[in-house]
């Protein structure tokens, strides 16, 4: 048994289909359809096609809100499944008892029915043709990660594992199986009783360039639609797809659409649902968010990862979001470095890790862009408020968007005292709640909203060593005529200081002792302000 991951739009379900028709009954003495191929060259290969009873499956569409809608939408396409096998009723080569239990299953069938529905469709199958059946799963983890997102991970677990034993573990009558999604779904989660699953996921070096688009291939189709004047440009947008040792790999579905209407754009990053890769960056914790806006920079991350998802460990596990955002095709590894196995070094592999391409960057630029917007209309003239140093502006709008779009930043469900802006935060946004502690303010992404709109102005870093500490956020104007601006973060404590004024001087005394300068503004220059919020956040402009 096969399992292949590939991000979405990477050829799986074409690969599927291309399958299913080559070894399928159904389209015995079809060799037309792959005369002219390479597999069609090897004489024992053709006498393959046409000769296995094969069951082709796809949970592509199998999106649902509740386990009970999940579970009825997976036996509706059992259903349609056993449909297309209709002719075996028909024919006297299968028992009573099986006729009988063919005729059983439908779209509201017990859920014990529904664990065996592949096992026994193959052993009818075998029963008709004499030959044992093969299995093609598609997009096998979509349910996961609808579980997963919508509160309902145990119990989708359950069923799966119990399908996947009886279909591809205890089952006689199967010959092979080929799975294929975008995650590896941990062995654990549903894998547990597979000895035999081989996993090839997108650090494999095995099927390296059989998913994708080769260099070569993109510009000879450049070529021949005319279009060679665009490498370079299409190159910036869609190269960077590294799969084993195959580098300089693109996806399909960006370079198909290109030859189509000779422009670039966002197509495959825009095509793909991008909410549960959004839920990890939004209520991931500051680490996470830090790492995310080093890749939205541009620059790369160094950090351990393990390529099985474990989705219902996805809220406690940092490095899950970049294992997450390499199997959909967000990141690339540039480099990764194993250290020697030894008693006394028990370290975990290291990768260093960079946003895919120009495409990828855009998209998630966008989606950062997106969730500011939603909080507010006056998103723009908070920006220039901020630029003008009209303290006035933007304390009005950090009112706004405390109580609109912080709280959509959740950096987890228990807030520490130890990091007094955020719990101070939390308390202040979920005092009138029924959960108290179940959403947290989070400044360093109101940070990432910045940076997408002034990206072409400024560099933004935060929470960097400068002198003898460390800055939240330091934006460095590119042209000498902007203003260079430190936004250092505070929480008014009335036990140490009386005033808004007192903590705002506090901040700047931060500043000058720890020995943080500005670039080209002499110190001297420096003006001070502060903004109110309802959360107590302070923020201090220089």
């Amino acid at each position: 048994m096969t399992l292949i991951t590939r991000p979405r739009r990477f050829g799986k379900t074409l690969l599927m289909s291309t399958v299913e028709k080559f070894f399928s009954t159904k389209y015995e003495g079809r060799g037309d359809l792959f005369k002219g191929l390479f597999i069609w060259e090897d004489k024992d290969f053709r006498k393959l096609q046409g000769t296995y009873p094969v069951i082709f499956l796809s949970f592509a569409n199998v999106k649902a809100k509740s386990y009970e809608q999940m579970l009825e939408m997976i036996c509706q396409a059992l259903t349609d499944l056993y449909d297309e096998h209709r002719y075996l009723i028909e024919s006297g080569l299968i028992s009573d008892e099986g006729k009988s239990y063919f005729r059983s299953v439908s779209d509201h069938m017990p859920e014990t029915a529904a664990i065996m529905a592949l096992h026994r469709l193959s052993k009818l199958l075998h029963d008709y043709y004499g030959k044992k059946a093969i299995i093609l799963l598609d997009e096998y983890d979509t349910p996961m990660q609808e579980a997963y997102l919508n509160d309902y991970w145990n119990d989708m677990a359950a069923f799966i594992r119990s399908l996947f034993n009886a279909a591809f573990k205890t089952n006689p009558y199967l010959e092979r199986a080929v799975m294929t999604g975008i995650t590896r779904v941990s062995r654990e989660s549903i894998f547990s009783d597979l000895n035999n699953l081989k996993i090839v996921t997108t650090t494999s070096c095995e099927y390296a360039d059989s998913f994708g688009f080769t260099e070569d291939e993109v510009f000879a189709a450049l070529e021949e639609q005319e279009l060679s004047g665009g490498k370079e440009q299409v190159k910036k947008w869609y190269d960077g797809f590294i799969f084993g040792d195959k580098r300089d790999i693109y996806n399909p579905w960006s370079i198909i659409n290109y030859l189509d209407t000779g422009k670039v754009g966002s197509y495959w990053a825009n095509f793909s649902s991008n909410s549960l890769v959004g839920k990890l960056i939004r209520e991931g914790s500051k680490t996470v968010k830090l790492e995310f806006q080093r890749l939205l920079e541009g620059r790369t991350i160094t950090t351990t990862m393990d390529e099985q998802i474990v989705y219902n460990e996805l809220d406690g596990d940092e490095t899950a979001v970049w294992s997450l955002l390499l199997a959909s095709g967000y990141l690339k590894i540039l480099r990764w470095e194993e250290y020697p196995e030894s008693e006394d070094d028990l370290r975990e592999p290291e990768y260093e890790l960079a946003l895919t391409n120009l495409e990828v960057r855009r998209m998630f630029r966008s989606l950062v862009g997106g969730w500011f917007k939603k909080s507010s209309a006056n998103y723009n003239d908070f920006i220039k408020a901020m630029l003008s140093g009209d303290l006035k502006a933007m304390n009005a709008y950090m009112n706004d968007v405390a109580l609109t779009t912080f709280s959509y930043f959740d950096t987890g469900k228990k807030p520490s005292k130890a990091e007094p802006e955020r719990f101070h935060a939390v308390k202040a946004f979920t005092k009138n709640l029924d959960k108290p502690n179940s959403s947290a303010c989070f400044y360093h992404g109101f940070v990432l909203g910045l940076m997408v709109e002034l990206a072409g102005r400024y560099v933004l870093t935060s929470n960097r060593e400068s002198g003898f500490g460390r800055y939240d956020v330091m934006l460095e104007p590119l042209e000498e005529k902007d203003d260079a601006m430190i936004l250092e973060f505070k929480v008014h404590d009335p036990k140490e200081e009386k005033t808004l004024e007192e903590t705002a001087q506090a901040a700047l005394s931060q500043i000058e002792e720890k020995s943080m300068p500005l670039p080209w503004r002499p110190r001297e220059s420096l003006q001070t302000g502060y903004a109110n919020t309802a959360s107590h956040l302070k923020v201090r402009m220089c």
